[in-house]
């Protein structure tokens, strides 16, 4: 059963090309499943059927959180059951298609309502105290201020800034290509204070952070290696404590910042799905109610019968 799994994931690796962190994220609810499926004397994917896929996922509902006490009674929410049997009805999909299994037995799993929540994204003030440049020059520091620029300039991923390699920056044309989800390709405009911080950059502060076997990224750490998600989004982290800005900073924000504040100044919401890669225009507007409600607070705020 593991073998057929691992089969999968090296299908959303090389073929789907799905960024690492969806790839662990499968990975660790399939080897959910087999666990289970190994108490319950499953030997094999053939044996598996609805009523098994349902007994586990009627378990997954039920189960204590690993890090809750004994006692609490919180339990998985919505959110993580839909990413459960989202993996169970993809892994199923491949399956069938490869002719690995011989039936679909995940196709009738209903996937659970997901609410969807509004992207929060920084205010203008706050942006402005991020985007301060850091009075020591350190190549570190100037790794940094371009990460923070390119982010809010382009609106890219976290993967995608891990991922950008140095050909694919046209910085006196002021664009660069970007290669997002499934390995497709998107043209993005940078401007001009973060064109200037990345030739800062790339003149005083990678040439120093470079080491004989460093890659061709844009962005090192200070170990001549490329960025891991984990350690790019540490290093933010710490930068935001240092600007002063008080509130808790998650990873997508500065995305979030870059399109709530393009549609807020008049952007074409066509415009900023192509920006930011979004393969369907529902998913971009999200940020029409991010606006909306950004226009309900100023018109209350300034109008003069609110």
């Amino acid at each position: 059963m593991q073998t057929l799994v691992e089969d999968f994931l090296q299908y959303l690796r090389h073929e789907r090309g799905q960024a690492e962190h969806t790839q662990r994220t499968y990975a660790g609810l399939l080897n959910q499943f087999l666990a289970w499926a190994t108490t319950e004397k499953l030997t094999d994917w053939k044996q598996v059927e609805l009523k098994h896929l349902m007994v586990f996922l009627q378990r997954e509902r039920q189960r204590p959180l690993i890090h809750e006490p004994k006692e609490s009674p919180r339990r998985l929410s919505s959110e993580s059951v839909y990413l459960q049997i989202a993996a169970l009805r993809a892994f199923y999909r491949f399956a069938e298609n490869e002719k690995l299994l011989p039936l679909n037995v995940a196709e009738h799993l209903s996937l659970p309502r997901r609410w969807q929540r509004l992207p929060k994204s920084l205010t203008h003030p706050e942006i402005e105290a991020l985007l301060q440049p850091e009075s020591a020059d350190t190549p570190a520091h100037l790794c940094d201020q371009a990460i923070l620029e390119l982010a809010y300039a382009s609106g890219l991923r976290r993967a995608e800034l891990c991922g950008l390699r140095l050909e694919q920056l046209h910085l006196e044309a002021g664009f660069i290509n970007v290669i997002g989800k499934g390995n497709k390709e998107r043209v993005v405009p940078v401007g001009r204070t973060a064109v200037a911080a990345l030739n800062r950059y790339l003149t005083a502060g990678r040439p120093a952070l470079v080491k004989p076997r460093s890659p061709a990224q844009v962005f090192l750490t200070q170990t001549g290696t490329r960025f891991a998600s984990s350690t790019m989004w540490q290093r933010i982290k710490r930068r935001v404590r240092r600007s002063g800005v008080a509130r808790n900073i998650t990873p997508h924000m500065l995305r979030h910042s870059f399109a709530t504040h393009l549609l807020e100044y008049g952007a074409d919401l066509r415009v900023i799905q192509e920006m930011l890669g979004h393969a369907s225009i529902s998913t971009t507007e999200v940020y029409t109610h991010v606006a909306g409600s950004r226009l309900r607070e100023v018109h209350q705020k300034f109008h003069p019968r609110p």
